[in-house]
């Protein structure tokens, strides 16, 4: 037709597919309505012309611009590459497109993300920030834009919650490293502000106190989810009056902090000190010794947020107060821990 790639448009879609504009319109907006022959012909010819639709455009026909937003707190951090892949791998069987942005734990930067959604006309927002201040997010609410969470939300039309079962894996952590005769336990915490660090500190302490182990306060310290947190974390419990046979992490990245301060210090893992992590990411398996850890599905976590962002988007009518999804967590026995070295 003589024309580039780029300045194709449906009028010259619809010449070649020998239908109307609004047959294209609709196809490409994907109205059930569309017969499926005609449909084909239109998808055909679009490929041919190497024809690429104007999303805004879309947007304003269909009422959806099929942009889910996914905002995650630290993109540097191993966990959430897997879970945003999983969660665009779903994305794309479903025709979806993703915005990802990554909040860097900075209130000023998750409103500057807000406000990017909202001018992307995005169907919906999957908020892994684990307990960042929901506060922020008022102007997605009052857009109706359908949301999910992790852990924290209110109870509202249009929001959902992924619930993570942290006592499950968290107390198979626990009752592995009591079974190992461990009784100097130490917790490293991630940073309390988060409402799913302080799940995981009140898990290990109920964990603790089921199995009749008192927990050791001074044993208990704030790190930041990072391994120089990890290593600064573990520093302090040196320090201190009791020294633990045992650590059990409120994240992966901390435990391998540990594990570095521990070479640094000659402390052998897991012959001196038994090590556990939570997440289980990737590079727990390839570490040395490979890291026992609580695992928290990242991929699994991925799913669940886009299907809840999905059904909500295709919901007639929204359920009155949210829904909730779970996620389990489970410990992942590995080489980091061993008996205690005073129980022989």
């Amino acid at each position: 037709m003589g024309r580039s790639p780029s300045r194709v448009d449906i009028r010259d879609i619809a010449k070649r597919a020998r239908v109307s504009t609004a047959t294209v319109s609709r196809t490409i907006n994907r109205i059930p309505t569309v017969n499926p022959q005609l449909a084909k012909r239109v998808w055909s010819t679009i490929e041919e012309m190497g024809y690429y639709p104007n999303t805004q455009a879309r947007a304003l026909v269909s009422g959806r611009s099929r942009i889910f937003g996914i905002i995650v707190s630290q993109i540097t951090n191993p966990f959430f590459p897997e879970l945003v892949q999983a969660f665009e791998a779903v994305a794309a069987k479903e025709n979806y497109e993703i915005l990802l942005t990554s909040t860097e734990n900075d209130a000023a930067r998750m409103q500057h993300v807000v406000r990017r959604m909202i001018e992307r006309r995005v169907d919906g927002v999957a908020v892994m920030t684990f307990g960042m201040e929901e506060g922020l997010l008022e102007d997605l609410k009052l857009r109706e834009v359908p949301l999910v969470f992790v852990d924290v939300r209110p109870s509202r039309p249009h929001v959902s919650t992924i619930r993570i079962d942290y006592q499950h894996g968290i107390r198979q952590a626990v009752q592995h490293l009591a079974a190992l005769r461990h009784q100097d336990i130490a917790f490293i915490a991630g940073p309390l502000r988060l409402t799913s660090a302080v799940a995981r500190r009140e898990a290990f302490v109920s964990s603790m106190i089921e199995i009749g182990l008192r927990p050791n306060l001074s044993l208990m310290v704030e790190g930041d989810h990072t391994m120089e947190g990890g290593m600064a974390a573990f520093a302090r419990l040196l320090g201190g009056a009791t020294r633990p046979t045992a650590v059990l992490c409120s994240n992966d990245m901390t435990a391998i902090g540990v594990m570095r301060k521990s070479h640094e210090e000659g402390i052998r893992i897991p012959q001196e000190l038994s090590v556990i992590g939570f997440d289980d990411i990737r590079l727990a398996q390839f570490i040395l010794p490979p890291l026992t850890t609580v695992q928290m599905s990242q991929s699994e976590l991925g799913r669940l947020a886009f299907q809840a962002l999905l059904t909500e988007v295709e919901r007639e009518e929204p359920a009155p107060d949210g829904t909730d999804y779970s996620l389990q967590t489970s410990l992942v026995l590995r080489e980091s821990t061993a008996m205690a070295r005073r129980a022989g």
